[in-house]
């Protein structure tokens, strides 16, 4: 029922927020001289703080449109490379000149932890000027009709396998927090069946992989609870109209009031600063404030049986560091992972991902030869730092990069590549 009354809690506010549009246009219309008033400003920010905090966020646009490859501007169209009920995989399809020599093929994996693709926009746009990037747009789960089936953490490594065999040989996977497990275990599965589309290169960034290494919040709450308390307090049945209606799932507003709850007195000043700044008729402030939370708020639900495999498996039983993880009922072994190179980034902040959660996959591949092994640890950044922001840009990018070509079969794979180096391991 707890979803219902959400669902009842937003359409019962549905009057006010229109009421809240019409003061906010009210105040705002150059026609009126109270606008310019400090009195006008500050009913002007009251109601839009008002309408922004209730509103719900649909999903966000990447709006890529253009990059720069080698110094000059190249249109960007989105185009779907393949495609499934719970997936879409989206191609950044840029207008390159004939005859150039291609880029390496990039598939990142975003997370399918409550927020949209779009959350990776800047990991995105940072890497269009280097390489063929593809992305998973996961579905929202409340948009996706019962009678598509289920989805499960099988299905998710069986999805990731054929977007590989998709986009074929020598593809870089980059995983982002959450795939970090599931992209590994698609490896591994790969390289067991000997598969020529096994990635030349793996890159996890942020990921847990062993949780019982520096453990955060949110990997404490998981081991304390145990799979039977979230399954009897958070998956709940998509309401109508929903397309979705009737199926469990973990909803998007349960795991956005988890991520703020963490931070909250962070959120609550920057909701202050917001008015304050709209008071003040400060704009760029107040613009990045709205680009920021318009993406940050938008979430979607999650398929139960996908989350609750996904906690007892990498939160609760640790299967994957024990060696006890299984796809489809047959054993990953990660010992088989021997000609896909790894690379590992971890930010020295994280507050998701401890420090030494995603590094521990080394010690897991252990067939991997060291001179296709890297480790990176970026100081002075939290979760959301090890894939977006300047830092990652400036020091992150250029190193994945320059792993990708040092490790893809278009440098010839060397027996004595080199190695990315780190400022601390």
């Amino acid at each position: 029922m707890f979803y219902q009354l959400y669902e009842l809690n937003h359409a019962a506010l549905q009057p006010y927020r229109a009421f809240a549009d019409a003061v906010h246009l009210f105040y705002t219309h150059p026609l009126n001289p109270v606008a310019r008033t400090t009195f006008g400003r500050s009913v002007a920010g009251a109601a839009e703080l008002f309408e922004r905090t209730t509103r719900r966020y649909g999903k966000p646009s990447f709006g890529l449109t253009e990059t720069r490859v080698d110094f000059q501007p190249v249109p960007v169209q989105e185009k779907v490379a393949w495609s499934k009920p719970f997936c879409d995989l989206i191609h950044f399809e840029r207008g390159l000149p004939a005859g150039r020599r291609p880029d390496p093929k990039m598939l990142i994996v975003a997370p399918m932890s409550g927020h949209y693709a779009t959350l990776l926009r800047g990991t995105v746009e940072a890497f269009l000027p280097k390489a063929e990037v593809y992305i998973t747009d996961w579905a929202d789960a409340r948009t996706v009709p019962l009678s598509e089936g289920r989805f499960d953490l099988d299905d998710y490594i069986d999805y990731v396998i054929e977007m590989l065999h998709r986009l074929g040989p020598d593809t870089h996977v980059v995983a982002v927090c959450q795939p970090s497990v599931p992209v590994l275990a698609a490896v591994a599965v790969m390289e067991k069946r000997g598969d020529p589309c096994a990635p030349s290169t793996m890159t996890l960034m942020g990921g847990p992989i062993d949780t019982r290494r520096n453990p955060t919040a949110v990997n404490l709450l998981a081991e304390e609870k145990g799979i039977d308390w979230f399954r009897d307090n958070v998956v709940m049945p998509v309401p109508w109209p929903h397309p979705g209606f009737g199926r469990d799932v973990y909803p998007g507003f349960l795991q956005l009031s988890g991520f703020m709850s963490m931070n909250l007195d962070r959120h609550i000043i920057a909701h202050k600063d917001f008015f304050l700044h709209l008071v003040k008729n400060d704009g760029e402030p107040a613009e990045k404030h709205r680009e920021f939370y318009d993406e940050y708020l938008a979430v979607m639900d999650l398929t139960a049986e996908f989350y609750l495999q996904t906690v007892e498996t990498v939160f609760v039983r640790h299967a994957m560091p024990k060696g006890q993880m299984r796809h489809r009922g047959e054993p990953v072994d990660l010992a088989a992972v021997r000609n896909t190179a790894l690379l590992t980034v971890e930010g020295e902040n994280d507050d998701i991902s401890g420090v030494g959660q995603t590094q521990a996959a080394h010690d897991l591949c252990v067939n991997i030869p060291d001179a296709r092994r890297a480790h990176y640890l970026q100081p002075a950044v939290g979760h959301y730092g090890v894939f977006n922001g300047s830092r990652f840009r400036s020091e992150i990018v250029p190193r994945i990069s320059d792993f990708m070509k040092s490790h893809g079969k278009a440098a010839g794979q060397p027996a004595k590549a080199r190695v990315v180096p780190s400022p601390k391991a």
